[in-house]
């Protein structure tokens, strides 16, 4: 009987389910790697390729701005989508790595203890710009630190991503520790979105580019020490029952794409997250072009957002398990595209007669319920993918399941940045290219919403429960 085959052997050894406190704990790092990726998702594009009014504000530009790649494409796209899409391919190296990790503190916690420091430097990296001006050296240079940043990132969260499937020993479980890093994670990107609070309070003394700089480096340092709470809180051995894999990289992740309910998941996901990333991309642009508000309204927004959002958190959790998963997350798709329309049309005359600070709170609100739903079941839909797969082919690869999701987030997330520094150069002093970005997310979403609804939940649930 080969490996691959062999019926997994790891449930003989008793482990502990994991407290409550350590549920939190383990959501901290959460909180530390999502602030990070905030600054990233929602400030690259606004400090390296603003727009007239960031400009006028004193922000410098440095990298050039002109268009390459048959006039699509702009550096700062280019930069961003090339570093996407090469770490997406480092993913399944680092699952693989992981998965088949045979260290004494067990598969994954050595990989966050590892990363932590790096992932909050290179953060810091990416706007610290070698030329006070616009150059190809500063161009050079993002390039280099974008690529470090996400290399970094999958160091830290392919294996974090993972322990979700194995510090939940159930469906319900899962769901629970979904739902704990989905109230840090969404804390986490809060406080990405404070940035202009932040640095705005530093101008005085400040120039615009120095106050930014310090207002990441701050928000960094309180990462990473969160990014480490979980390395020192939790004991991987005493709750985690997987065992290393024996598969090769290449054999684990063929297998984990021939899961065919996977397959559905991950393809209406990676729709999803170019959809997704267009809007979070776009949003500070949205309220600054479109509304022509002052871009810490944008900070408004989210924290409203963020607010109605977690009110909706403890109810997913609810209706997850008397529902299921899919049903709700079919409902979020269909929110999120209608919010995505909406965005489409701020501050045009089909909605002249709404004030545009009321426009921005109707969809604040709006794309709050469908951002809970996100939040938390994605990920509990892997874990529970991932444990139906062990039981059937003995070989605990959660890892790459994640990874392989991460692949898709990442695709996706490298045709966005294509797509919205493209078209946003469309007509920037009327908006235009906002609009059509907006509306692509939308169109996007709906697409997404239709491949997941061929997801069968009840077969993968059947295996878990079987």
């Amino acid at each position: 009987m080969n490996d691959a085959t062999m019926p997994s052997t790891h449930a003989t050894r008793a482990v502990k389910d994991l407290p409550t406190a350590k549920v939190w704990a383990f959501a901290v790092g959460q909180f530390g790697w999502a602030l990070l990726s905030g600054i990233i998702s929602n400030w690259l594009v606004y400090f390296y390729q603003p727009d007239q009014e960031t400009i006028d504000q004193g922000q410098t530009v440095f990298v050039p701005q002109g268009l390459v790649v048959l006039g699509v494409v702009t550096v700062v796209g280019g930069i961003t989508a090339f570093a996407r899409f090469f770490d997406a391919f480092v993913d399944p190296a680092v699952a693989s790595l992981s998965d088949r990790c045979k260290s004494k503190a067990g598969r994954r916690i050595p990989f966050l203890k590892f990363a932590a420091l790096p992932l909050a430097v290179v953060t810091v990296l990416v706007f610290w710009s070698p030329v006070n001006g616009t150059s190809w050296v500063n161009a050079a240079f993002l390039f280099v630190t974008v690529i470090g940043y996400y290399i970094a990132l999958t160091f830290y969260c392919t294996p974090y991503n993972a322990l979700i499937a194995e510090l939940g020993h159930d469906s319900k479980q899962q769901l629970n520790i979904s739902t704990a890093i989905s109230f840090t994670w969404v804390f986490g990107t809060a406080i990405a979105y404070v940035a202009p609070v932040i640095w705005g309070a530093m101008t005085p003394g400040l120039d615009r580019v120095t106050a930014i700089r310090v207002t990441f480096t701050i928000m960094a340092a309180v990462a990473f020490v969160c990014m480490l709470v979980p390395v020192f809180a939790i004991d991987e051995k005493e709750y985690v029952k997987s065992q290393p894999t024996s598969e090769s990289t290449l054999a684990s992740l063929k297998e984990t794409f021939r899961d065919g309910e996977f397959r559905k998941f991950v393809g209406s996901d990676v729709v999803y997250w170019v959809a997704i990333t267009t809007f979070q991309t776009g949003l500070p642009f949205f309220v600054t072009s479109l509304l022509k508000l002052p871009e810490t309204t944008s900070t408004v927004y989210f924290v409203l957002m963020t607010a109605v959002s977690v009110l909706f958190y403890l109810p997913v959790n609810m209706f997850a398990n008397r529902v299921g998963k899919k049903r709700l997350l079919l409902g979020a798709f269909v929110l999120f595209t209608i919010a995505f329309a909406f965005a489409g049309m701020l501050g045009s005359g089909l909605l002249g007669a709404i004030p545009p600070m009321v426009q921005g709170l109707i969809l604040s609100v709006v794309g709050a319920i469908p951002m809970a739903a996100f939040g938390i079941l994605p990920q509990a839909i892997v874990a529970n993918i991932a444990d139906a797969s062990s039981k059937t082919t003995g070989q605990d690869r959660q890892g790459m399941f994640y990874a392989a999701r991460t692949f898709a987030m990442k695709m996706g997330q490298s045709v966005a940045m294509l797509l919205f520094t493209g078209v946003s150069t469309i007509g920037m002093a009327s908006g235009t290219g906002y609009r059509i970005a907006a509306i692509c997310a939308a169109v996007l979403c709906g697409i997404g919403g239709v491949v997941f609804a061929f997801y069968n939940e009840k077969k993968v649930l059947g295996v878990l429960e079987g």
